[in-house]
């Protein structure tokens, strides 16, 4: 398994980030393992073939749990040194890439800055000083510059499973969901939730890229 990080290409922050989250592979319940499980033997078995892996993460809106997915997974996979990683993020709508789901994401070590400013706002996201940037906006999942065919659907909310019986061009469907932190906009616990969800994910997208071989 690619259970050994490799030489630190992240920004401090994330770094510490990741390895205060690998200390607590214990607490993943075990049905959520197996989940995670089988997103790596996807990647695995693309691996064998030597191809590239593409990951799209999907949930309804694509502005908080498949952002924070997809950004979380690409730098999973930069820790432990795991190339030709590809990872996107879409939604059966489009709204935008909510800014507490931003902020949240800052927190945790990423840099993160808008290039526009528009009810949809396009951000640039950094995980590493040398690390291509991802651009982050809301889409649906078959938009540009979104994988079209042969690519690992993991679908974050329940919502987009149901809506999406098929997954247009996937050659793999799998089911994450989260919960969803916007049921804490605009209370006192606001923040903290958003933290909580950005860990849950964040140590969920490090033990699935772990159990890549």
């Amino acid at each position: 398994m690619s259970s050994i990080a490799q030489p630190s290409i992240l920004f401090p922050n994330l770094q510490s980030f990741f390895e205060n989250a690998k200390l607590n592979f214990n607490q993943i319940p075990a049905e959520r393992k197996k989940a995670l499980s089988e997103i790596s033997e996807y990647i695995t078995q693309k691996k064998k073939l030597s191809k590239d892996i593409e990951l799209t993460f999907i949930c309804t809106h694509n502005s908080r749990r498949s952002h924070i997915s997809q950004i979380m997974a690409q730098a999973a996979a930069a820790y432990y040194g795991i190339r030709n990683i590809y990872c996107y993020s879409g939604g059966t709508e489009v709204t935008a890439f909510n800014i507490n789901a931003v902020q949240a994401l800052r927190n945790s070590g990423f840099e993160i800055v808008a290039t526009n400013s528009s009810a949809n706002s396009i951000y640039e996201v950094r995980y590493g000083s040398l690390t291509p940037k991802l651009i982050a906006f809301s889409k649906l999942y078959t938009s540009l510059p979104n994988p079209q065919k042969e690519y690992g659907a993991v679908l974050t909310c329940s919502q987009a499973d149901a809506s999406c019986p098929i997954v247009q061009g996937a050659d793999g469907r799998f089911k994450l969901p989260y919960e969803d932190p916007k049921l804490a906009d605009g209370t006192p616990q606001q923040d903290n939730v958003y933290t909580e969800r950005c860990k849950q994910i964040g140590l969920e997208m490090l033990y699935l890229f772990s159990q890549v071989k």
